[in-house]
């Protein structure tokens, strides 16, 4: 099974730009939707709207609050995700399609996305 976002969740991410070294979705929900499990490599979030969200890897969970405006680093990680809050998540994933330098440690890799 393909764990692609815009396999295991078609409605809510979109491609739209993609060349031979990045990927760029688009990621649309509304208050209460949840992803299905699916990876993202090294990427860029850029966020297009405040939004809360659940981020669930395992038996990790991460609770995210950001606000419009923000671009934050995405470590190559495997998810799902859950809109917690009352207003649609909107956000710009720049993936990128070379591999990075270390590979991440499913435990102490940051889950979802980070400052740094």
């Amino acid at each position: 099974m393909s764990l692609d976002p815009t396999v295991t969740d078609p409605d809510l991410y979109k491609v739209v730009f993609e060349n031979a070294r990045v990927r760029i979705l688009e990621y649309r929900d509304q208050p209460g939707a949840r992803t299905h499990p699916h990876r993202h490599p090294d990427s860029v979030m850029v966020t297009l709207s405040a939004f809360q969200r659940r981020v669930t890897a395992g038996t990790r969970i991460v609770d995210v609050q950001l606000r419009a405006g923000e671009a934050r680093w995405v470590g190559a990680q495997e998810h799902s995700g859950e809109n917690i809050g009352d207003s649609e998540t909107r956000s710009i994933f720049v993936e990128l399609k070379e591999p990075g330098l270390e590979p991440p440690s499913s435990t102490d890799a940051p889950l979802g996305p980070s400052a740094a």
